[in-house]
This record gives C-alpha cells, sequence and structure tokens, in this order.
C-alpha cells in the first residue's frame, strides 16, 4: 500500500531516528493490520519513522524507530535481546547515495512495497523521494520486517530488518 502522508517533513536527518522497544502506540499517520499465521502485526508509519505491533500467543513486542526527543538510545547497528520466549534481533545501516542513485534506489523501493500485500509506504509532499516504507513476512516460525527511511536532502537512506521468533533450545551433543 502506497499513501501519500498528510504532514510537513519532521525527522528532517538520518541521525535524528533514535530506537526503543516496548513504547506505547504512537499518533500514525498510516497503519496496514496484518494476520501472518497467527501473528498479529500492526505497520505505523509515524511521519519519517515506523512502530511495529506484534501480538502473538507468545506475547507482544513494540518496535520504535522515531526521532524522540528526550530518547538516550541512538539507532543502534545491532540489537539481540530476549523478550520472554522470543529472541529478538535488530539490525541498522545508513547508505549514502549519489543524486541520482538516491532517486533509483527510492524509485526501486517504492514499486517493491507498493504492490506488495505485506508492505507500507508513504512519501512525503513536495518530494516524491522522502518516504518511509516498511515490508513484513512470516516463515520458519519467525516475523520479520524491514523498513526504509529516505532523506533524500542528505543522499541517505537508513535501512533496518527485524528478527522476532521463539527461542529455539540448545541441541543436545550426542
Amino acid at each position: 500500500m502506497l499513501t501519500t502522508l498528510k504532514t510537513v517533513y519532521t525527522d528532517t536527518r538520518a541521525s535524528d531516528l533514535a530506537w526503543a522497544l516496548g513504547r506505547e502506540p504512537l499518533p500514525a499517520l498510516a497503519v496496514l493490520d496484518l494476520e501472518l499465521s497467527g501473528a498479529k502485526l500492526q505497520l505505523r508509519l509515524l511521519g519519517a519513522s515506523h512502530q511495529v505491533l506484534l501480538e502473538e500467543e507468545q506475547g507482544s513486542c513494540s518496535e520504535t524507530v522515531a526521532c524522540m526527543p528526550g530518547s538516550s538510545t541512538p539507532l543502534p547497528l545491532g540489537v539481540a535481546k530476549r523478550l520472554g520466549e522470543w529472541e529478538y534481533e535488530f539490525a541498522a545501516r545508513v547508505e549514502t547515495l549519489s543524486g541520482g542513485s538516491f532517486a533509483g534506489r527510492a524509485q526501486e523501493l517504492l514499486a517493491l512495497v507498493a504492490d506488495h500485500p505485506n508492505g507500507l509506504a508513504g512519501t512525503f509532499p513536495g518530494s516524491p523521494h522522502a518516504f518511509t516504507a516498511m515490508l513484513a513476512q512470516r516463515g520458519e516460525g519467525q516475523v520479520r520486517w524491514r523498513t526504509w527511511h529516505a532523506y533524500p536532502q542528505e543522499g541517505q537512506l537508513v535501512v533496518t530488518r527485524t528478527r522476532v521468533g521463539v527461542r529455539m533450545a540448545a541441541p543436545v551433543a550426542l
């Protein structure tokens, strides 16, 4: 699903993004509710940021990547945590692209997400390459999502990937 977000572009730099687990739902500009093999997933666009709410039999999880005033947790390169019955893994990177490369990558990502049944993307008024996009899937007992936060004025694309799944027991040595 592709939508034009009815807001001004407020998170203006990739370096403004912060990461948090366990936050309450924040006001969203666009929402996509998904049911993925028993997992309820809500993809939420918060302007140039995102929030994912996951609910399953084993529990719930909330991930937020946004400009959060007063946050003491900047966007990490990687996180691995145990959340009750789950293992949670998060990774982020910042890609810096030239103007032409940025425009091509933006069009490619928006086309991928807009036509995907588990995808949500929002573009901002004033720049066709200013967007936030999210794509979710479930497989092998895990829920995964990827996000892209585009900052065309800097030529930067923040890419995140998350995996949440039931902890696997350690194999028994024979």
